[in-house]
């Protein structure tokens, strides 16, 4: 196997592991810090007419002030719809709505709060992080199919497994210095 072959390979694994850091850092979006983001319920399912939709492609969301987030709905036949869907949401505030707007006041956290969210992030980490591995194991596995095929030599195999190596530590690392920031947003007051 060629050179070339090894870094499509690489490449490939690379891409798939920026992926789930990407992933991992739109799950650290959703969790509440005390301030308010529109990232938090851009992507709310609202029951409209019978069918689900996105909260993102039926309202503004605007961010006036640190603890304010306000929610303009295109049409404003639907503002019931989306006044009930952030009411049932898992945010825990209870939206106000003005005929014409709906605003969201976040109240500052507790310490208690900010504790049990820096241990929901730490574990969407740890699953950032098995997901790189389980990544890494995948392609491992299919190198190691090429090397039972002779399409790739044993000292082949080890340079390709070093470079991999350095590729997940550098993920991990990432999500590593996404989780460390959130912490800092956490438990800041």
């Amino acid at each position: 196997m060629d050179d070339e072959m090894l870094g499509v390979v690489l490449a490939e694994a690379r891409d798939r592991m920026e992926k789930a850091v990407g992933h991992t850092r739109a799950d650290f979006s959703g969790v509440r810090s005390g301030r308010a983001t529109s990232a938090l319920v851009e992507h709310l399912r609202v029951d409209l007419y019978g069918t689900e939709v996105e909260l993102r492609s039926m309202a503004g969301l605007s961010v006036p002030e640190a603890r304010m987030l306000v929610v303009s709905p295109y049409d404003k036949s639907t503002l019931n719809a989306i006044e009930k869907a952030l009411q049932s949401s898992d945010l825990g505030i209870t939206p106000s709505n003005d005929g014409n707007v709906i605003r969201l006041n976040f109240p500052p956290l507790t310490e208690e709060r900010r504790k049990e969210l820096v241990k929901v992030v730490r574990q969407k980490a740890e699953d950032g992080r098995v997901s790189i591995r389980n990544l890494r194991r995948a392609v491992r596995h299919e190198l190691e199919g090429f090397e039972k095929e002779g399409e790739l030599s044993a000292d082949g195999l080890d340079r390709v497994e070093k470079d991999l190596e350095k590729l997940t530590h550098e993920m991990v690392a990432a999500i590593d210095k996404l989780l460390t920031q959130k912490e800092q947003e956490l438990l800041e007051i």
